[in-house]
């Protein structure tokens, strides 16, 4: 028999791998990737299989309206909404096996640690799987966690359409996932919220660092931009007489990367990025006369935001005049710049040193901790990226860095966790006469006293 203090809890990191793994095998592709979009059989699968396991580790199950899966094991507490730990199941087309997965079944795991311990925390204890956060199949991005948070409605993330037409609403009701539970942060309330992710960029891994805490988001901004110029022969139009869209659009992606990479705005860290480029009539001998992009904007200050968008316009506006082309410039999403809650932040801390884990960083891709911030404190872990490789088949965090992710996750949740304990302290003294009967061992009893097994 050995002993153990409550300090000493650790995760299984062999199991948290393997679960990993075990998620996807829906959606696997033959290069070891992954493609398991938002409301497809594959999608269907592996929320089947989410429900079936949380259920095991002693949860019942809440869905909302737009498919998001709450898994919530009862507390000590439970007139308190649940300490929620979340990220997403869905994948791009081709992306890897980490992104957003890491973060479900790293919840997984502190579910299955309290159960098999015989651990029931103080406030409930929430693992979420939100719908559509990559928003591959159906744009926007985190959108089951927008809607909950209020950012957009259930009959505008219900009308999203593919590129086939199919709306989400509709491919939710065909797999069975439009839950009775209204999607709403106020009706389906909780408490705070966790959430692991891989980094997708270098830095853990330049800096040979398993995890790390995360403080916020940088702001993002995303543009549709329509350059209008006008078709004609490639072998007959001279080349001063020309009105070519695709021209004037190479002219803008270099600017854009010329904004982003001088001066103060690059020393400040911002991005820049066209990625998207649609351009018509699509015929080797026709000039182009229509072309569609889209425009990237990031950086850890809405302010700088504001400022490349300024430049943006006015570099492919001077563009446009020069090649005689019509500019439409319309911003299609923004979402501001966050800094997580002071608290949360702490915890994640404490529990990052007890493994040597010192790194604090800004994240520069949006995730679903950005809504949830707007109404509960929220806070998030990092795993090394190898070489920061994500929405590919290379994706990979090794296996000791995704343990030693979950590892801080378990920390920081029993730590806010015994922080609500102790903001509630008064009024459970105040009924502790009232309480009759065995109950489960709480983690302050375990971090008190040392336990046999």
């Amino acid at each position: 028999m050995t002993k153990q203090s409550f300090s000493a809890l650790k995760i299984n990191s062999t199991r948290v791998n393997a679960t990993i793994h075990e998620s996807c095998e829906w959606g696997c592709t033959p290069d070891g990737g992954m493609n398991r979009l938002t409301a497809n059989d594959d999608d269907k699968r592996v929320r089947d299989w989410f429900i079936a396991k949380t259920k095991e580790y002693g949860c019942s199950h809440k869905i909302d309206a737009m498919g998001n899966i709450f898994a919530v094991r009862p507390g000590q507490n439970n007139s308190l909404p649940p300490i929620a730990i979340g990220s997403h199941l869905d994948t791009q087309p081709t992306g890897g096996r980490y992104d957003g997965i890491l973060g479900v079944v790293s919840g997984m795991e502190v579910l299955r640690v309290m159960h098999e311990n015989n651990i029931t925390t103080y406030a409930p204890l929430a693992v979420i799987n939100w719908t559509n956060e990559e928003g591959a199949r159906f744009a926007p991005a985190m959108l089951g966690s927008g809607v909950w948070a209020g950012q957009f409605t259930t009959e505008y993330g219900h009308a999203r359409a593919d590129v086939k037409g199919i709306k989400l609403g509709d491919e939710l009701e065909r797999i069975g996932y439009v839950g009775t539970e209204k999607s709403s942060w106020e009706t389906n309330p909780i408490l705070a919220y966790f959430e692991v992710h891989i980094e997708q960029g270098p830095i853990l891994d330049k800096a040979q660092l398993p995890a790390a805490l995360v403080k916020g988001v940088q702001s993002i901004a995303w543009y549709s931009l329509k350059i209008t110029g006008r078709e004609g022969h490639t072998g007959s139009t001279p080349m001063d007489r020309r009105s070519d869209a695709l021209l004037g659009a190479a002219k803008m992606i270099v600017e854009t990367n010329r904004i982003a990479t001088t001066g103060e705005l690059a020393a400040r860290g911002a991005r820049a990025t066209i990625a998207v480029i649609n351009s018509g009539p699509q015929s080797i001998n026709t000039i182009a006369g229509d072309v569609q992009v889209n425009l990237d904007l990031r950086s850890p200050f809405d302010e700088d935001v504001v400022e490349i968008e300024r430049l943006c316009r006015e570099g492919f506006e001077e563009i446009s005049k020069l090649h005689g082309l019509k500019l439409e410039f319309e911003n299609i999403w923004t979402s501001p710049a966050v800094n997580f809650d002071k608290t949360m932040q702490q915890c994640v801390r404490e529990s990052g040193l007890e493994l040597g884990c010192t790194m604090e960083l800004t994240s520069g891709a949006g995730h679903d901790a950005v809504y949830t911030s707007h109404h509960v404190p929220t806070a998030m872990v990092f795993v090394r990226s190898k070489d920061g490789v994500s929405h590919n088949p290379a994706e990979y965090s090794r296996p000791e860095d995704c343990a030693a992710g979950a590892q801080m996750l378990l920390g920081a949740y029993l730590r806010y966790d015994d922080h609500i304990r102790q903001q509630n302290s008064a009024s459970v003294a105040n009924t502790a006469d009232a309480v009759k009967g065995p109950v489960s061992t709480s983690y302050t009893e375990l971090k008190a006293s040392e336990v046999s097994e």
